[in-house]
């Protein structure tokens, strides 16, 4: 299917794209996705995944998106291994029950932690299983999906919204980052995420949390590949290098969570840059010629989370 026979192109290959051609496909849409990076090479491939709100606004939409995103990863976790998605137990640090929304209302398990169940120098926290998900494989399976839905995936940048309004009716960006020249949007802006990925010495349960001294989040992510180990939230920085104090860091507080990683080895050093934005952009505006173009983007850490829930709407905005 060439660019000239689709109903819709989706532009942007991370997880936000794939959901969303994956939705326009299955809905019967000829669908194209076009991607500048190789879906593998994306930040989506580097991101934790652990399905919990994170740095997203605004929270009276986002609500509706956690609900229908968590019945659809849980479907997804009834084949971990083709998927990639497990429901997995942990512990939320510093969070408290009546400040979360009705989403958690669908969450297994959640309730208050007990004291023994928290690691040194934190007090309060929440236990929940949630999906995890290990992005190479999800992202393999969503590109996997798309196509066996009819829908196809082209590397090509794009220098304008133009050209895909060009050969298709409708257009959805889901540009992430690359938004804030592609729009313009300026107030799309980097958070660098840096992560370190160890052996895994036992750990079956997740840990997100702030401990006390610490300026940053520690969050430890339980995944077939060993664990992930993070993080840093440094706005407005570009570099994608990983920085060997930051990492030392990191591992330094993890190990403070669960000292058993002392010595763990590490496997890989991994730097993402999250699209921020005041709040998410998931809007429809008139092309010229009749044409729509749908704007979604600026998910922050949270991408992976709303996913399913905001390329639901993004695609009802496309064909409606």
């Amino acid at each position: 299917m060439s660019g000239g026979t689709c109903d819709v192109i989706v532009v942007g290959g991370g997880v936000i794209g794939l959901t969303t051609a994956v939705v326009l496909a299955e809905s019967g849409r000829r669908v194209g996705l076009w991607t500048r990076d190789p879906v593998g090479r994306t930040t989506s491939a580097v991101a934790g995944a652990l399905f919990w709100p994170y740095r997203i606004e605004p929270a009276r939409q986002v609500g509706p998106w956690l609900e229908r995103s968590l019945g659809r990863y849980e479907e997804l976790a009834r084949d971990a291994e083709a998927t990639g998605v497990r429901v997995v137990p942990g512990v939320m640090a510093n969070t408290r029950l009546d400040g979360l929304g009705s989403w958690t209302s669908r969450v297994r398990g959640l309730r208050e932690a007990r004291p023994e169940e928290l690691p040194e120098g934190i007090v309060q926290g929440v236990r929940a299983a949630v999906p995890l998900i290990d992005m190479p494989v999800y992202l393999r399976y969503l590109k996997a999906r798309l196509r066996a839905a009819g829908g196809t995936v082209e590397r090509r940048p794009v220098a304008h919204l133009g050209e895909p309004a060009a050969v298709a009716g409708a257009v959805v960006d889901c540009t992430g980052l690359g938004a804030r020249e592609l729009v313009p949007d300026v107030s799309v802006h980097p958070v660098r995420g840096q992560v370190v990925v160890v052996e895994n010495p036992g750990i079956e349960e997740w840990f997100v949390g702030t401990l006390p001294g610490a300026g940053e989040l520690t969050y430890l992510l339980p995944q077939p590949y060993g664990v992930l180990l993070g993080g840093t939230a440094t706005e407005g920085c570009w570099d994608l290098g990983p920085d060997q104090a930051e990492a030392d860091a990191i591992v330094a507080l993890c190990t403070r969570v669960v000292p058993a990683l002392a010595g763990a080895r590490v496997l890989e050093h991994r730097v993402g840059l999250r699209p921020a934005r005041p709040r998410v952009r998931l809007e429809a505006v008139p092309l010229p010629g009749g044409g729509r173009l749908v704007h979604n983007y600026g998910h922050g850490g949270a991408g992976v989370t709303v996913a399913w829930g905001c390329a639901e709407e993004a695609a009802r905005l496309a064909t409606g």
